[in-house]
């Protein structure tokens, strides 16, 4: 019997996969690895609650054949000063991944499949439309997710030439929506307000969460080496996402008050996020689709719609 090891299992995204996982006709055996408690009890389910920076991956790797590793800080729990929580940040998203990846290699793990973002190329104004996997990584200064999530990739380049045994393959996703994403993400797509852009019709990208999954599960059954970008299809403009009222402030202006703010609020998340709505993202996805034959069930507008429904719905049961 097959054993994955997913890390983040509690996660946002952690929380839709693992059911899926747990489902697959190949009845995985399935080992969690995550500081928070377990979300679900299944006879094929491990659970194993413990800071990723103090996990002893040397006992527990031996018999694993494919590891998912989805935990990441993407949102840092600490208040203070950057370099306070920056650097916690960054223990547990670069130096815990490095551990993880050399135990891996060492206990003869066959794959690991890391989730990334399209975030690591940065939103800049001569970004070509769309971007294939081969664009540099240029990850905005400031933006610690994604300033971390590049800084894994390097990692995982020079492991990959290290480790050439060890299957790697990285995900690109693109934001993501749905039930159990990111609130601040699904708060763009459902909020009735919205900010004023200097270029109204920016084309804008997402992924919905059930096709995230998909391709997850798609390029685990894979053992897929490589780059990928996991998004939607059809970006729309940001004038076509439906709004009540727009805001008189530009995601600049948002963005200075919000580094202002961040030492004693997390509310608008970590600073640099929003200086990602001045310009294009839009990945190129026709990788996946040709080398995984997967084709995403949801496009830019269906993923907003879905997602604006639900918000209305738990408004609706909350009354």
């Amino acid at each position: 019997m097959t054993e994955v090891l997913l890390t983040g299992g509690a996660g946002h995204l952690g929380r839709a996969l693992l059911p899926a996982l747990l489902a697959h006709p190949s009845q995985p055996r399935v080992v969690v690895v995550d500081r928070q408690p377990a979300i679900l009890v299944h006879p094929r389910l491990t659970w194993r609650q413990v800071d990723l920076r103090l996990a002893p991956w040397e006992e527990w790797l031996p018999g694993v054949q494919s590891i998912i590793h989805l935990a990441f800080v993407v949102l840092s729990p600490h208040y203070g000063p950057q370099w306070s929580w920056r650097r916690a940040m960054a223990g547990v998203n670069r130096s815990a991944t490095w551990r993880l990846v050399q135990a891996a290699a060492r206990s003869g793990v066959a794959h690991i499949l890391v989730s990334s973002s399209v975030s690591v190329y940065g939103a800049w104004p001569d970004n070509p439309i769309p971007i294939t996997e081969e664009q540099a990584l240029r990850p905005p200064p400031g933006f610690a997710y994604a300033e971390d999530k590049a800084a894994v990739e390097n990692l995982l380049e020079i492991a990959s030439k290290l480790y050439p045994h060890l299957g790697i393959a990285r995900l690109r996703l693109h934001a993501i929506v749905g039930p159990r994403a990111q609130a601040l993400v699904n708060g763009i797509a459902c909020s009735p307000l919205g900010l004023r852009l200097p270029n109204p019709d920016l084309p804008v990208q997402c992924l919905h969460e059930e096709d995230a999954v998909a391709a997850l599960l798609v390029a685990w059954e894979k053992q897929s080496r490589g780059i990928f970008h996991v998004a939607a299809p059809d970006p729309i403009p940001w004038s076509a996402i439906p709004r009540q009222r727009q805001l008189p402030i530009t995601p600049r202006q948002l963005h200075a008050m919000h580094q202002l703010l961040r030492p004693v609020t997390r509310l608008l998340g970590d600073p640099g996020w929003l200086l990602g709505l001045e310009y294009p993202l839009i990945v190129d996805i026709g990788k996946g689709q040709r080398e995984w034959d997967w084709r995403p069930r949801y496009s830019v507008a269906t993923a907003l719609a879905a997602v604006r429904e639900e918000c209305c719905a738990k408004v609706r049961r909350a009354n």
